[in-house]
C-alpha cells in the first residue's frame, strides 16, 4: 500500500487532479514552476520516512453559515491526493448504499431523489402515513476522535509504513479533522460508517440516508423512530465519542415537507430552500456586480449562472426561474 501511494506516477497523478480549477492561484503557480523537482524532493522524503507535514492557513467562508477552512500547502495536498487515490477504493466498499456525502456517483441530488424513493417505499405509495427522523451530528469534524479513527483505519489498512504516513495527516492538526483536506472527507466517511451499519445492521433501519452528518430515517411508526434517537445517540457516545445535536433533531410526517440538503421535498415534488433561495440570490448579484465591474470575467460569470441553474433543475422553480429573469434584466445582463 505504502508504495503504491509514494509512486512517482501516483504522485503526478495527484499534482494533475490537485491542481484542477487552481492554476491560477498564487501557490500553485510558484509549485508549478518547479513541479518535477518539487515531486521528487516530496518522493525522496516520503520514501526515506522523512515527510513531515506543514501547518495550516486558515480562512472562513460562509456557506450559509461562517465556517473555518484549514488550507494546507501545495506539497501537503499533493500527498493528501496521493494518499486519497490509493485509500478511496479500499474503503468506498465497505460502505452502505444510502452514504452519499464525497463519493463518486452519489452527491446531494442523488440523495435526494433516494428520499423520494423512500417517501413512496415507506408510505407504500402514498398509502399510509409516514414519518420522517432528522438528526444532525453536533460539531462532527471538531469532535472526531483522532484515535478512534486510526483505530477504524488500521482495521482495513494492515501496511505499516502506509498507516505512519496516515498518521502524519491526522495528527498533523490538534483535533478532530480539518475542513478542507480531501482526505478528511474520506475519513469523515469512514468514521460514520460504524453508525451507517449500526443504524441498517442493528436497528434494522431500511430507510435510512446519510449525507456527512446529517441523516433522516423513514418508518410508518413513529414511536419506533422516537425510541431510536436514544439509541443512536448511546452509540454515538459510546463508540465514537460524538453526541447528536440536541437542537436539530425533528420528527415529523413526511407529507409535512422534509428539509434535507438545501431543498425540501414533498412526496410530489421538491423545492429549494427559502434559506437556500436567498443566499443564491444574494450571491449571483455580487457576481452580477463583479462582472459589470470587470473584476471577473464573462466566462466566470457564466459558470456560476449554469451552476446555479443546474441546482435549479432538480426542483419545482418556475417562480425563482422568473424572478432570476427579473434580477438579470435589472442589472442589464445576459447569458
Amino acid at each position: 500500500m505504502y508504495e503504491k501511494i509514494i509512486a512517482t506516477r501516483n504522485l503526478f497523478h495527484a499534482w494533475h487532479l490537485f491542481k484542477l480549477g487552481k492554476t491560477k492561484k498564487a501557490d500553485v503557480i510558484c509549485f508549478t514552476k518547479n513541479y518535477w523537482l518539487e515531486i521528487s524532493l516530496l518522493r525522496s522524503e516520503l520514501s526515506h520516512k522523512q515527510y513531515a507535514h506543514g501547518p495550516y492557513a486558515p480562512f472562513y467562508v460562509r456557506d450559509p453559515k461562517l465556517r473555518k477552512i484549514n488550507k494546507a500547502c501545495v506539497r501537503d495536498r499533493v500527498v493528501h491526493h496521493a494518499v486519497f487515490r490509493k485509500l478511496y477504493t479500499l474503503f468506498d466498499a465497505t460502505f452502505i448504499f444510502d452514504s452519499y456525502s464525497c463519493r463518486i456517483g452519489k452527491g446531494t441530488h442523488r440523495a435526494v431523489r433516494r428520499l423520494h424513493q423512500f417517501f413512496n417505499e415507506a408510505s407504500t405509495n402514498n398509502t399510509k402515513n409516514c414519518w420522517v427522523l432528522k438528526c444532525d451530528v453536533k460539531k462532527f469534524f471538531d469532535s472526531i476522535d483522532q484515535d478512534i479513527l486510526l483505530g477504524l483505519i488500521s482495521k482495513k489498512v494492515q501496511d505499516c509504513e502506509a498507516r505512519w504516513l496516515i498518521e502524519e495527516i491526522i495528527k498533523s492538526f490538534p483535533r478532530g479533522l480539518p475542513l478542507g483536506n480531501i482526505t478528511s472527507q474520506l475519513f469523515a466517511n469512514v468514521y460514520l460508517n460504524s453508525l451507517d451499519q449500526y443504524i441498517k445492521h442493528v436497528l434494522k433501519a431500511s430507510h435510512y440516508i446519510r449525507y456527512c452528518d446529517d441523516f433522516v430515517i423513514l418508518h410508518t411508526n413513529k414511536h419506533y423512530l422516537e425510541n431510536l434517537v436514544l439509541k443512536i445517540n448511546n452509540f454515538l457516545q459510546e463508540q465514537l465519542a460524538l453526541t447528536l445535536h440536541p437542537g436539530k433533531i425533528t420528527l415529523q410526517p413526511y407529507r409535512r415537507g422534509v428539509d434535507f440538503l438545501g431543498y425540501v421535498s414533498f412526496p410530489s415534488h421538491t423545492v429549494l430552500r427559502v434559506r437556500t433561495k436567498k443566499r443564491m440570490f444574494r450571491k449571483i448579484t455580487q457576481k452580477i456586480l463583479s462582472y459589470k465591474s470587470g473584476q471577473i470575467t464573462k466566462e466566470s460569470f457564466h459558470q456560476t449562472m449554469y451552476s446555479y441553474l443546474g441546482m435549479l433543475v432538480h426542483c419545482k422553480a418556475h417562480k425563482v426561474m422568473n424572478e432570476l429573469v427579473v434580477l438579470l434584466k435589472v442589472y442589464k445582463v445576459n447569458l
